[in-house]
């Protein structure tokens, strides 16, 4: 009754699923979505192409505050429409997908890092009161509920409503994400024996992002800090 009154939907193409289906996908998209396999990359895990290349072009030529970093799917044209239907069409219920799919593709490795929290990436309370949730933190609670792993919400705080990322170069990701997140003092009174946690977000491309809030968590004392992502972009992509 449930399967009908609230249908479950493909988190691909949100279709409907049939009611009583055990499946996650529709059947159209089983075989659209690209997971993330080796080869790539030892340090952010965007997919390399080459077994001999250890590092993508960016982890090359820049220095990450983050130690490593791992994401369960391609951001490729399928996941982009699925990503833009978790964050801006209401579909809060596709994090769950997400996060099960990362949980079975690095469960090993969360255990073996040993992080004390989740740390999802914030968003600004604007968008937050546009959008009634913080997808990162829907992928992060489900992440934290399924690996038994505490989510600590708020440690970062964001300062600043940047613009879409995707939409600038380099430079001016800089000068967007440039004071844009903070530990506030209280919080790191009270959280000040945290050593390790794992950074929660929906997509990495640039790893812009992701790298600017580790910044703040190393100056607020955190020794080691690692992220989770549904998506990746590959070697010659940008965005966040």
């Amino acid at each position: 009754m449930l399967d009908i009154l609230y249908p479950r939907r493909c988190p691909v193409c949100d279709d409907v699923l049939p009611a009583g289906s055990e499946c996650t996908l529709c059947i159209k998209c089983r075989n659209k979505v690209e997971k993330v396999i080796e080869p790539f990359c030892f340090k952010c895990g965007k997919p390399v192409g080459d077994s001999k290349r250890e590092f993508c072009q960016d982890c090359k030529k820049k220095e990450y505050f983050y130690t490593q970093g791992r994401a369960a799917f391609v951001y490729d044209r399928y996941m982009k429409k699925s990503i833009a239907a978790f964050k801006y069409g209401g579909r809060r219920e596709y994090g769950s997908y997400y996060a099960g799919e990362i949980v079975k593709r690095y469960g090993k490795w969360i255990e073996n890092i040993g992080a004390q929290y989740l740390i999802p990436v914030p968003i600004h309370r604007e968008r937050y009161r546009k959008r009634g949730y913080n997808q990162a933190k829907v992928i992060a609670d489900d992440i934290g509920r399924r690996m038994n792993i505490p989510v600590l919400d708020g440690y970062i705080e964001r300062e600043k409503n940047t613009e879409a990322l995707k939409n600038l170069n380099e430079a001016q990701r800089i000068s967007c994400l440039k004071d844009a997140f903070f530990v506030s003092e209280s919080s790191k009174l009270l959280y000040r024996d945290l050593r390790c946690v794992i950074l929660v977000d929906d997509i990495y491309t640039t790893g812009s992002t992701i790298s600017k809030c580790a910044e703040v968590l190393k100056k607020a004392g955190v020794k080691k800090i690692y992220f989770l992502c549904a998506c990746i972009g590959k070697d010659d992509q940008g965005g966040e």
